[in-house]
């Protein structure tokens, strides 16, 4: 039985894998991807809280701008090379088969896709910075499963279909890469910048945008005769459907969970009116109709200025669209203010990497 797993594995691997890839770093198995994805679990799970007991908060304010300038510059470089490299220079939306020849603009979609796969790595920054300001609600599960899951997705577009029809979710994903990290450097910068980031929600509603997307792109090949595997077909929808599911299950506990703080703070508010002797704000009778309505999904999604979990603050959300506690100082945006990876997130690559 061991023999026959051994068989298949080696077949897999040296006979359906782009004989192109195999010498490039990281390409010549799995292994090397698992261990860090897995690393990357524990260090932010057990390991970085651990160490992070007894330590104060970092701040990080510089590091941070610099760190989501970077991945704005990288950002930007992928989604060129794959717009000027396929999508914008006749890679067709229908069908689009991967070109295994060695040719200049099939090395180069090639080599994009690596670099997409090699972007997957640098957004583990986006956790570390969380651990060491001690953001630990942001550090949830989902967000520890997406960033954990992709650099594996992506490996295997790469090692079997680096390029072609696949490479779509890619240069949707960094297009979203670039906006977000924008956001996040901005922030960083301090709470003078809080008045040119009203767009915030927005991107919320890209995230998910994107995620439609690639479900209708990559559910074509179901019913067309395409050259190209069905199987990353497959795996991207599965990917699409898991996490839009799952970030959808997100923003309806989170948006929940504001509301109820801020029925906490209302009350307190309320409260200390009335021990006070001043005036309580009663609320205005609201429609039923427009209730309901107001609590339909896309209404509170739009509504909602958190992120995905990929990339999400709550201490943002809170402190910008929240009502704070009685007497209390804002808080300043950079330390609410972290680094976001997608939701996320994917490139160039055919592997699914949702």
């Amino acid at each position: 039985m061991l023999d026959t797993v051994i068989q298949g594995y080696n077949t897999l691997m040296n006979d359906y894998s782009d004989k192109r890839v195999k010498d490039w770093f990281l390409m010549s198995s799995p292994l090397p991807t698992l261990a860090m994805c897995l690393s990357y679990a524990f260090i932010v799970k057990v390991l970085g809280p651990r160490l992070m007991r007894d330590r104060k908060p970092f701040q990080l304010r510089k590091t941070l701008i610099v760190y989501n300038l970077l991945q704005v510059i990288f950002s930007t470089w992928i989604f060129y090379e794959a717009w000027d490299g396929a999508w914008g220079n006749g890679y067709s939306l229908r069908c689009q088969p991967v070109d295994y020849s060695t040719s200049p603009s099939a090395m180069r979609v090639a080599r994009g896709c690596w670099w997409y796969y090699f972007s997957k790595f640098t957004e583990f920054f986006d956790t570390f910075f969380f651990v060491m300001r001690k953001k630990y609600d942001q550090v949830s599960t989902l967000h520890v499963i997406h960033h954990g899951i992709m650099p594996m997705s992506v490996w295997f577009g790469v090692k079997f279909t680096p390029g072609g029809h696949s490479t779509f979710f890619g240069l949707l994903n960094t297009f979203v890469h670039i906006i977000m990290y924008t956001y996040y450097m901005l922030a960083a910068i301090g709470p003078q910048m809080q008045k040119y980031l009203w767009w915030k929600k927005y991107l919320t509603v890209l995230q998910m945008i994107q995620f439609i997307m690639v479900f209708i792109h990559a559910s074509q090949l179901l019913f067309i005769e395409c050259d190209y595997p069905k199987a990353f077909a497959w795996i991207i929808l599965l990917h699409a459907v898991m996490f839009y599911f799952l970030f959808y299950n997100f923003y309806q506990q989170s948006y929940k969970k504001r509301e109820d703080k801020k029925k906490v703070a209302q009350q307190k508010k309320d409260d200390d009116d009335r021990a006070n002797n001043r005036p309580v704000d009663v609320p205005q009778p609201v429609d039923s109709s427009i209730q309901n309505q107001a609590k339909t999904f896309w209404s509170n999604l739009t509504s909602t200025p958190c992120f995905l979990p990929a990339v999400t603050d709550s201490d943002v959300c809170e402190e910008m669209y929240s009502r704070p506690p009685v007497n209390s100082a804002a808080r300043s945006a950079f330390m609410s203010d972290g680094a976001g990876s997608f939701g996320n997130r994917a490139f160039v690559s055919k592997s699914a990497s949702a």
